[in-house]
């Protein structure tokens, strides 16, 4: 699943920097050695509904969209219907868990408001694996800190149309930020929502972000994500405070579907 937003309004100063964007294209990571660092992105299959994509960040702990934890029609997900597929390629998974836990920030409720783009800056999850993973090959990722315009990131995600394997795009740029949203040119698909956006820091690969939304800036498509570093830590705080794991602990998060007067759609397939 991934949302998508007419934002016309959002970012005057993104219109002209898009059109100098230089990205590099989509790779589909076919074979063991493209994947190699990239083994801790998983497929989160949601039985019933379709999927997004998540990422490790600690050894029983993915990071993923808040808005994959809802139904169409807003009701909760129950955990039991989720499976994370790290590395998955081809019907393969390096490493397939069960879902124990789902939690999205505390501050994204159900408020029915689709086109409230501060919801955009929060639209975060953690889940809670059945079992930890521990694998060489398949390591947490660190949180970098929040990009900035001009800043070259990469993102790897799962599809609709690409769903068997990851793909890498390795350079795409962040066109600007505004509360929190960050809008970047990262070419995404329905079933992205959650896929970790990438910097290189020190040599390290680290999640800057964690993609929410496509849209469109005068016809040009365009990514949106989240600004992590602070949503990130008040979600953790808030997961660490609710002691075992229990079936339904789920924070509600808004469904889409409506429009403002801005002009800004949601849409939430």
């Amino acid at each position: 699943m991934i949302r998508q937003l007419l934002v016309s309004a959002i970012l005057g100063v993104a219109t002209t920097l898009a059109a100098q964007a230089q990205d590099a294209g989509l790779v589909t990571l076919q074979t063991r050695q493209d994947s190699q660092g990239w083994e801790a992105v998983g497929r989160l299959d949601i039985r019933g509904k379709g999927f997004c994509t998540a990422a490790l960040i600690r050894d029983r702990l993915i990071l993923t969209a808040a808005h994959c934890l809802y139904d169409l029609d807003g009701s909760l997900v129950s955990p039991d219907r989720f499976s994370f597929q790290a590395g998955l390629r081809d019907g393969q998974a390096q490493a397939t868990r069960a879902v124990t836990r789902a939690v999205a920030h505390p501050d994204y409720t159900h408020n029915g408001d689709a086109t409230d783009t501060s919801g955009v800056a929060i639209d975060i999850a953690v889940l809670e694996l059945d079992r930890p993973i521990r694998n060489t090959r398949i390591l947490p990722y660190a949180i970098a800190q929040r990009p900035i315009t001009g800043d070259q990131v990469g993102v790897v995600s799962y599809g609709r149309g690409r769903e068997d394997a990851p793909s890498l795009q390795q350079v795409c740029d962040v066109l600007g930020r505004q509360t929190g949203v960050i809008v970047m040119t990262c070419d995404v698909e329905y079933g992205s929502s959650g896929s970790p956006v990438f910097m290189m820091n020190d040599g390290e690969t680290r999640i800057a972000s964690v993609v929410s939304a496509m849209a469109q800036i005068n016809g040009q498509k365009v990514s949106l994500g989240t600004s992590l570093e602070g949503p990130l830590n008040v979600l953790l705080s808030h997961f660490a405070t609710l002691g075992p794991a229990r079936i339904g602990g789920v924070q509600r998060l808004m469904p889409g579907g409506t429009r403002n007067d801005t002009g800004a759609k949601f849409v939430q397939p």
